[in-house]
């Protein structure tokens, strides 16, 4: 440990002779092979070092810098008011922290778990998964419990998924234990329904969709769906990674879901995380609730607790009381916009469907016109390649959308412009999209040419890790 040392040029001279600042001499214990004999550090103006990092920052594109149409991922804007709340100190508790010192964490926690369970249609929910596929994981350890103690886990052995899911359901469901079935999209870009009746049997565990589903689509028999599936004792499981899509409108347990999982970050504005932190709580039915995973947070006369002693619950599957700054993030997102969050929806709807009518002059968009918060569109039609579509609009300043996702659009290009932007960002989207099918395939094929890295080889990419800075 060092002593308390002032940022002065006294101390900068003794730092940099190698005049030590230890409190004892614990730290001699520590072997001659880790220990640091000096600290290079460049000498330069503090403008350069500015200027160097904010070069770095500039050379990375983000949701501060312009529109960000990933579909499928919904990278809207992440307003700094959460993250001013979230770097406030009385906030910054220690996990282990005496639960008597830390109620207003938990009141928070416990509010947003009250918030969840409104805004879903369920009855109770665990803020423990630290990211939305973690979320859909615990999900499907819950589905796996509930038959375990029902004595049917042998014969309910298998997941029925739409050919449009995201990617992690049935890498979830496969984790979990389950065989995946998949089944096809009607010509709509909906369920196929007499697939999934043909498909439906005793060894049925649950049917995972997500609605609207990855094609911004939002499917009008859901209810039908939901009938089949109780009739035959199997749960309906709710992807929430297009909850935004609905929120304030209708919800899950309206159309007869029995689980279902957030992504925080896609629906109230928390940071991604680059694969965390992150936080996708999990929402169920009351007959559900003793399978959550632990804990949940309890209120008792205005005292708030943390509570393990669910008699079937998964178990434990993050530690402490999880990401409780991403936590504090939605909670924070949620209190500002109160009802406005059904305005959200509404204005990303509308952005989706105004950008969508405006490129299908131009591009192939399947299925039906109506969307929702997102669309596909295709390049098939049009003899270029989507992937060099994509290249080709970096360099005017805008982010490609979600490219050759889902599977099941050939030449695909997801994209969701969210409610973050404005009417003039969209009309210049369309407009930088129209431009590049102008373009001859000479050019878009060397495209990128503007950006600070070119283009790039991504099968190398993809099988030859070895990143560099």
């Amino acid at each position: 440990m060092y002593k308390q040392a002032y940022y002065d040029e006294d101390f900068l001279i003794n730092y940099k002779t190698g005049n030590d600042y230890y409190l004892d001499d614990a730290c001699d214990d520590y072997p001659d092979y880790i220990k640091r004999d000096k600290l290079k550090l460049p000498d330069v103006r503090s403008v350069d070092v500015s200027r160097h990092f904010t070069r770095l920052s500039e050379m990375n594109y983000s949701v501060d810098l312009g529109m960000y149409p990933l579909g499928s991922c919904t990278m809207k804007y992440n307003p700094k008011y959460s993250d001013y709340i979230a770097s406030m100190e009385d906030f910054n508790k220690h996990p282990l922290e005496n639960e008597e010192n830390i109620q207003g964490n938990l009141e928070i926690m416990y509010n947003l778990q009250e918030y969840l369970k409104t805004i879903s249609g369920m009855d109770y929910s665990s803020l423990q998964p630290s990211a939305g596929a973690h979320g859909e994981f615990a999900g499907i350890l819950i589905i796996r419990k509930y038959f375990e103690m029902k004595n049917e886990l042998g014969k309910r052995n298998e997941i029925i998924i739409p050919d449009s899911a995201h990617g992690t359901n049935p890498a979830s469901a496969s984790m979990g234990g389950f065989t995946v079935i998949e089944i096809p999209s009607n010509s709509d870009g909906l369920v196929d329904i007499n697939a999934l009746k043909a498909t439906v049997s005793e060894h049925t565990a649950a049917f995972m969709i997500t609605n609207p589903n990855t094609l911004g689509i939002f499917d009008d028999n859901i209810k039908e769906i939901s009938e089949i599936i109780h009739k035959n004792g199997s749960l309906l499981y709710y992807d929430g990674a297009n909850l935004n899509a609905i929120l304030g409108i209708t919800t899950p347990g309206k159309m007869g879901f029995d689980i279902v999982h957030f992504n925080l970050h896609k629906t109230f504005a928390t940071p991604h995380g680059g694969g965390g932190p992150g936080s996708g709580p999990v929402a169920v039915k009351s007959f559900l609730k003793e399978f959550l995973p632990v804990p949940i947070v309890t209120e008792d006369n205005n005292k708030y607790k943390l509570f393990y002693n669910l008699k079937n619950s998964i178990g434990k599957i993050s530690s402490y009381y999880g990401s409780f700054l991403i936590l504090l993030r939605a909670y924070s997102y949620i209190m500002k916009n109160g009802n406005n969050l059904r305005k959200n929806t509404e204005r990303a709807v509308l952005n989706a469907n105004y950008m969508s009518n405006g490129l299908s002059e131009y591009y192939k968009i399947p299925y039906k016109k109506l969307k929702k918060h997102e669309f596909v569109l295709s390049t098939e039609n049009t003899g270029k390649k989507a992937l060099d579509i994509s290249k080709f609009i970096l360099d005017y300043g805008i982010h490609s959308p979600t490219t050759y996702f889902p599977l099941i659009v050939k030449e695909a290009m997801m994209v969701e412009p969210t409610e973050s932007v404005t009417k003039k960002d969209i009309d210049y989207y369309i407009n930088v999209m129209v431009k590049a099918l102008k373009a001859d395939n000479e050019t878009l094929k060397k495209s990128p040419v503007n950006t600070s890295i070119t283009r790039i080889d991504e099968l190398k990419a993809a099988r030859d890790l070895i990143l560099k800075w």
